[in-house]
């Protein structure tokens, strides 16, 4: 049986003092689920990714990848493969430093298709055996 996720990283949360981490603090739990999104215009990380934590129909934004370990997620999800990557809170620890309270784990998803003969693009490539209507 194949496996639906793979693990792709683990980090902690960066930056999380100086963003709405502490607003919902007493709703992060371990497993929780956040959200991946690229931050294109961010002037101090070309590849900044944020952590953003949904409640009510509101978004918080947690922090962000670290920049040591963003770029591969940046380059993902700048292309478009927002649903490639399931991030969740692996670790909570409000005894250490900011940099070192929240954990996460990052899994790459499988690709719904996968395992799907790849679909013909074009109908006039050569490999396409249809007949044509005259």
């Amino acid at each position: 049986m194949k496996a639906h996720q793979k693990h792709f990283m683990s980090c902690h949360l960066a930056a999380r003092q100086y963003y709405d981490a502490d607003l919902v603090w007493d709703f992060l739990r371990v497993g929780k689920e956040v959200r991946l999104e690229r931050e294109l215009d961010n002037p101090h990380d070309p590849y900044a990714v944020q952590v953003i934590f949904a409640k009510d129909g509101e978004d918080y934004l947690l922090g962000y990848i670290p920049r040591s370990d963003n770029r591969a997620i940046a380059d993902f999800l700048e292309m478009g493969w927002d649903g490639a990557f399931r991030c969740v809170i692996s670790g909570i620890n409000p005894d250490t430093h900011p940099e070192n309270q929240v954990h996460l784990t990052i899994s790459l998803q499988r690709n719904g298709n996968a395992g799907d003969p790849p679909k013909q693009l074009n109908e006039d490539h050569p490999s396409n055996n249809k007949k044509r209507k005259q």
